[in-house]
């Protein structure tokens, strides 16, 4: 797999560019070169008419001649635009050795810099790049962008450097300052730009400027779903751009963690087995109301949804001692994501008329379970965090008249790309899950319905069934 590049803006104030080649393409990249203060280099045999004519201006600085090692000297930049390989390749080869940054017109390879296609609006860049290998991709979409971005965004964004400095005085604290933004950038200002109002965009701003205040921090309990970041609500995908501070359960996957705005704080505090949860649950709390009386937006990221045994409302009554304010995004619980994903109707008019969700995870003990009830006909059971418990629901749910032969799936690592589903009788679950080692996270459905995973999946490899040997012994 080829590595991505990373996407830098270079400063070339006064700083030393050589381009190589004294043709059509090497015009052009002096071209794009001229309004950046670099100090443009061209060396070639000869110039084209109109690199002479910025020559004669002064505007760069001519070498005539075969390109030569000395011609890096202070350079900070080559760009080989040739028409000789063989001369492009002793060019790259001279600036790897002095550690100096080349691009080779139309070779990957060679470069180790890449120029983009950009979209120039004032200021504004918007620059794109296929890394080399689809130059007319990249190009193509700039010709899009260039139609979707007008040019008022460029004398939004000098507006708007002109104001940094006193912007940043009024308020110094990075959360308010982008909630400040945020409302700029979706309020009337824009608009006054783009219908040429130039002085009334100004006006805004500063009456703006002169009422900011500091803005209370809030707290959004986020519902992240079982780990495919495609069923985020457009809700939750909104607060994850915005928040300062994610504190964020373990089992929440790295792709939904990578839609959060990348300078965004991101904080584990998954509880572990083995761990004393009362205590986690309390520095949550802590952070929680931290953050958010600091001024911050800050999201409580749960798997699953946060009122589906995620302590969320625990959280909502700290908040609300501390007088913080919150709101709750809810999320794709598991039972419903890992069963569809899984080929498992969580009802069906033949075999299910209710659906239980149960945690085999309690406060207390489990003597507040009413399992007779759970070892009715005629209903699905989802145990959320029943890998560790097996045994137990088997024995509880045969002990109070649920038949042995009743079927029964386990979903692991639903919705994501390792998704596993195992299937079998409840007689021989937890026989089933050692035989195929099942772990967390994972989630277990009891009722008739776990059946039709072996005809009804679509996602991921087809489901699980007993080994050989645990067929024969059942």
């Amino acid at each position: 797999m080829t590595s991505r590049l990373f996407p830098l803006f270079a400063d070339l104030r006064n700083r030393t560019v050589l381009v190589v080649g004294g043709g059509g393409v090497a015009r052009r990249k002096v071209t794009a070169l001229l309004d950046t203060g670099a100090r443009i280099v061209v060396g070639a045999p000869a110039l084209d008419p109109e690199l002479a004519a910025l020559a004669d201006q002064e505007r760069i600085e001519a070498i005539t001649g075969s390109f030569a090692d000395s011609w890096l000297d202070d350079a900070w930049l080559v760009i080989a635009a040739t028409d000789d390989a063989g001369a492009n390749r002793a060019i790259a080869a001279a600036a790897e050795a002095r550690r100096i940054w080349a691009n080779v017109v139309d070779d990957a390879e060679l470069s180790n810099i890449h120029l983009p296609a950009r979209v120039e609006r004032g200021p504004l860049q918007i620059a794109i790049s296929s890394g080399g290998g689809a130059p007319m991709l990249a190009r193509h979409l700039r010709e899009q962008l260039e139609t979707q971005f007008d040019e008022s965004l460029g004398a939004l964004a000098e507006l708007l450097q002109r104001s940094r400095a006193l912007i940043r005085e009024r308020l110094p604290d990075l959360p308010a300052r982008r909630r400040f933004f945020d409302r700029i950038l979706k309020g009337p200002i824009p608009a006054l730009l783009r219908r040429g109002d130039a002085i009334s965009a100004e006006r805004a701003l500063q009456a703006n400027i002169d009422a900011a205040a500091p803005v209370r921090g809030r707290v959004a309990l986020v519902g992240a779903g079982p780990g495919d970041p495609g069923l985020l609500t457009l809700r939750a995908l909104r607060l994850l751009n915005e928040a300062d501070v994610i504190l964020h359960d373990r089992l929440v996957s790295d792709e939904v963690l990578a839609l959060a705005r990348r300078d965004a704080e991101l904080i584990e505090v998954g509880k572990h087995v083995g761990g004393d949860h009362h205590a986690t649950q309390s520095a949550i709390h802590r952070l929680l109301v931290e953050h958010a009386t600091s001024g911050k937006r800050v999201v409580r990221l749960k798997g699953g949804d946060p009122f589906v045994f995620g302590r969320g409302g625990e959280e909502l009554e700290a908040l609300q001692l501390h007088g913080v304010d919150f709101e709750v995004v809810p999320g794709i619980t598991a039972a419903v994501a890992c069963g569809a994903y899984a080929g498992i109707p969580l009802t069906h008019r033949d075999h299910a008329q209710s659906v239980r969700f149960v945690t085999a995870h309690t406060k207390d003990a489990d003597d507040g379970i009413d399992w007779r009830a759970l070892a009715q006909d005629r209903q699905t059971l989802a145990f959320y965090m029943g890998v560790s418990g097996l045994e137990r629901i088997r024995d509880r749910l045969v002990a109070h008249g649920r038949n042995a032969n009743t079927p029964v799936a386990l979903v692991e690592n639903g919705t994501r790309a390792g998704q596993r589903v195992v299937v079998g009788s409840l007689a021989e679950l937890p026989e089933l899950a050692r035989a195929h080692r099942v772990a967390a996270p994972a989630i277990l459905f009891v009722g008739e319905v776990a059946a039709l995973a072996t005809r009804l999946h679509w996602f991921g490899t087809s489901p699980l069934q007993a080994l050989p040997a645990l067929a024969r012994a059942a």
